[in-house]
């Protein structure tokens, strides 16, 4: 968690050493996207090769003549196979060769031979300087993807080495609260090190356990990579045990000082308890832990959906977007309903994991206060545009359920999704406004010409956005949608940030090229810190799962003999919730597909159905203790100051009411979506 909040937009690095990992970081990501495209642009080059040389598959200016003689004698070559026959004595059957037979085969032989030169004569025909060199660049690209096809598991253990080693190093992973004294932080520190030592022990316990073959040379290659990695963060945390930061007041542990230990480590120790006592199975974590290489692919596209929120940040697009409805003097709960609806998609297009709030959180706070919002339901709003955008198009973690089940597809699951948010969303904008009141606006005179004029400035913004897709396309043949979309926005918000560093807002002296680069540092080194967050839990996730999957939990809660479909349903409910509100989603999504999909399925749940009940228990996971991710997000954003101030006045609703608002919403839509479908088909 960091130790300020993070409401300021293009909030810029403070020190050399925070610039130099976010140039790294930066690289890294960028020919992580390079790599990504790599299969696009050799398919794109392929293209244009046949639309301007015919037959270019077949064209290779490499090719040397046929050995083969077009002149050939066929009953020249018949006479001479016969006579040279000689009978075999040992042979019981032994006869000449078939005169004709031979002169059908030296016949087909020679029309092939001269089919032969002929293609090498129109393949010289056709070979130019243009083409030799065209076919040197495409083929040196199909190399090089052939002969890096597990580069990217080494890209993920990079990226996840660099951004959970800086998270390590700013004490920013995700707890529920932050050390108040230096009691709390050697605690902190302290089980940190022996998480992280006793990962390192499972992975290198784990490769010394792997056979000899040229597989498991592979695989014990990277879990000895991996090792080191832990490693690291062990010396990490030993260094930062022994030299505690001066704003540390010294102080004792209390009752809540574990509350301060993050989250991944209180997974690991829940794990790392199961492995080594329970199932006596060292190696476990290890495992467990590696399904992420397994995925890197997948767990690239959160860094780069990361990266694309910590870009948002460093533009001017959110205040502009917020001063369009400006006009219209909405009220707090006009406003709240109106958030809650327009930050469900550019949520979907950040993954839906948390990373919006990180992003534009503190403007969506700081515009309902000034609207006359109060705390509590500035808190609830700002934490819940966090994930409405789960269920819509292009959100990650749709495509990820769908690679992991068949029996479900991504048009399936975003076409209903998209009606669960409404149901969702109007929901909101009933509660809002019936606890609230006074939710009608009162626009000023000129109202919409008013916003009509503020849209002007956006409009660059949506013509350079337009373009970069447009470009992406022609150059690479790569349409946008939710399997190209971690790869394509990147680039589109790099290109927004070179727009947006224009004259009005950069400093003064500053080129265009020397903001654009700033700013782009910037937004790779807030994103290190949120990655490695992020992975570190994703990972621990999955190893907390791993419980689960080896414990027969599933067997006992889904008993063969369980067959009332509303009972299962409840269970389903219940299950998912619990795991949404402790895990990860992307690791409660690999556990799910692995222990409860299938046992639900085979018990006569709908796969389309379930998985949807499972992406709103989930949503609903994120807004409820203990972890409430999106919760913790929005204290990182707003601060911790304006959280406890909240919760001092008023009555049990509005003291609580950031809390209770998403329970009560997200709660009832859960029902909704489990139990009003099985009135069709239970």
């Amino acid at each position: 968690m960091n130790w300020r909040a993070l409401s300021a937009s293009r909030m810029t690095t403070l020190y050399p050493v925070h610039r130099l990992h976010g140039v790294v970081l930066l690289a890294l990501l960028v020919f992580t996207l390079l790599l990504g495209m790599g299969n696009s642009l050799h398919s794109r080059m392929l293209w244009i090769g046949e639309q301007t040389w015919p037959d270019y598959y077949l064209l290779n200016p490499w090719a040397t003549e046929p050995t083969c003689s077009v002149d050939r004698d066929v009953e020249a070559a018949v006479q001479q196979r016969m006579q040279a026959y000689k009978p075999d004595p040992d042979a019981l059957f032994s006869s000449p060769p078939d005169a004709q037979a031979l002169r059908e085969s030296f016949r087909r032989n020679l029309a092939l031979c001269e089919k032969k030169h002929a293609m090498f004569a129109t393949n010289q025909e056709q070979i130019t300087p243009a083409l030799t060199l065209f076919k040197v660049v495409e083929q040196g690209i199909a190399d090089w993807l052939l002969d890096n096809i597990d580069l990217t598991k080494y890209l993920f253990l990079g990226l996840f080495a660099l951004a959970a080693m800086i998270a390590a190093f700013d004490a920013d992973h995700i707890a529920l609260r932050l050390p108040r004294n230096r009691s709390e932080w050697t605690l902190s520190q302290a089980v940190q090190l022996l998480v992280n030592g006793l990962m390192a022990y499972s992975l290198s316990t784990y490769a010394g356990q792997l056979g000899d073959s040229r597989s498991s040379d592979a695989l014990r290659d990277l879990q000895y990579a991996w090792t080191g990695v832990f490693g690291l963060f062990v010396a990490i945390n030993a260094y930062r045990l022994t030299v505690v930061p001066e704003r540390i007041r010294p102080g004792k542990l209390s009752p809540s000082s574990f509350l301060s230990i993050p989250l991944y480590c209180k997974m690991g120790l829940i794990a790392m308890a199961y492995f080594y006592f329970v199932d006596g199975y060292s190696s476990g974590l290890a495992i467990y832990f590696g399904q992420m290489s397994n995925l890197a692919s997948m767990f690239i596209n959160i860094g780069l959906y990361v990266l694309v929120g910590m870009v948002l940040k460093q533009t001017r697009l959110p205040g502009l977007l917020l001063n369009v409805i400006q006009p219209f003097r909405l009220p707090a709960p006009a406003l709240a309903s109106l958030m809650i609806f327009a930050t469900a998609f550019p949520t979907a297009f950040t993954g839906a994991s948390g990373i919006f709030i990180l992003a534009v959180g503190g403007v969506i706070y700081d515009e309902l206060r000034k609207s006359g919002a109060g705390r509590q339901l500035s808190l609830a709003t700002t934490a819940m545009s966090g994930s409405m955008g789960v269920v819509l198009n292009p959100c990650l973690l749709i495509v990820v359920v769908a690679a992991l089940n068949k029996e479900v597809t991504t048009d399936e699951l975003y076409g209903w999704g998209f009606w669960i948010f409404m149901m969702s969303a109007s929901l909101f904008t009933l509660v809002v406004c019936k606890t609230q009141g006074n939710w009608k606006p009162r626009p000023q005179p000129g109202a919409f010409a008013e916003a009509a004029r503020r849209l002007t400035p956006l409009m660059p913004y949506a013509l350079v956005a337009a373009l970069a897709i447009g470009l992406i396309w022609f150059l690479l043949g790569l349409t946008f949608n939710e399997y190209s979309a971690p790869l394509i926005l990147p680039l589109v918000m790099l290109a927004l940030v070179f727009l947006d560093a224009g004259k009005g807002s950069r400093e003064p002296g500053q080129s265009r090229t020397a903001a654009f680069c700033s700013r782009s540092v910037a937004a790779a080194s807030d994103s290190a810190v949120h990655i490695g967050a992020l992975l570190a839990l994703i990972g621990f996730s999955v190893c907390l799962g791993g419980i689960l999957e080896r414990s027969d939990v599933v067997h006992a809660i889904f008993p063969e003999g369980l067959s009332n479909p509303w009972i299962i349903m409840l269970v389903i409910v219940v299950m998912l919730t619990f795991i949404g509100m402790i895990m990860d989603p992307f690791g409660a999504v690999i556990l799910v597909s692995a222990t409860i999909a299938q046992a639900a399925i085979n018990l006569g749940i709908v796969p389309l159905h379930f998985w949807l009940v499972c992406l709103v228990a989930f949503e609903l996971g994120y807004l409820s203790p203990p972890v409430a991710l999106n919760h913790l997000l929005t204290r990182q954003v707003v601060g911790e100051t304006e959280v406890l101030a909240a919760e001092r006045t008023g009555s049990f609703w509005h003291r609580y009411e950031r809390l209770l608002l998403p329970l009560v919403v997200m709660g009832s839509t859960l029902l909704i979506v489990a139990f009003v479908p099985m009135f069709f088909y239970a």
